[in-house]
């Protein structure tokens, strides 16, 4: 939107008075939206949303989670994988056992504070 547009956009409006432009200034930029965008994305699959509900609790490997999540572990890692590629949860390797976690503490942030707001009344 151009300045000449944001200034003759309240055409009609009551709130004339609103500085439309010093708004826009400050309003999040296109690839900071398509990032967020895409956050938001990952946390629209009912499975993924398990996967982070479960790690919420403690560290798990494929093996756990799948039993938890009454899915195949190849379904399972290809979810983690695609979480892990987001950066929402990381990797641990013991041995031959790869654990998984939550990738830091904004997430689970993110992730109790959605729920939270669907909980309330």
């Amino acid at each position: 939107m151009d300045k000449q547009m944001l200034e003759h956009s309240d055409i009609g409006c009551t709130h004339s008075n609103i500085p439309l432009p010093e708004i826009k200034s400050r309003m999040i930029n296109d690839p900071s939206a398509e990032r967020l965008a895409e956050l938001f994305k990952a946390l629209g699959d009912p499975t993924r949303i398990k996967l982070i509900g479960a790690l919420l609790h403690q560290e798990l490997c494929v093996h756990d989670l799948s039993v938890l999540l009454e899915m195949g572990q190849s379904a399972v890692s290809h979810q983690l994988r695609y979480l892990r590629n987001m950066r929402m949860v990381k990797r641990r390797k013991s041995g031959k056992t790869v654990f998984y976690s939550l990738d830091d503490s904004h997430i689970e942030q993110i992730f109790l504070q959605t729920l939270q707001h669907l909980e309330h009344s």
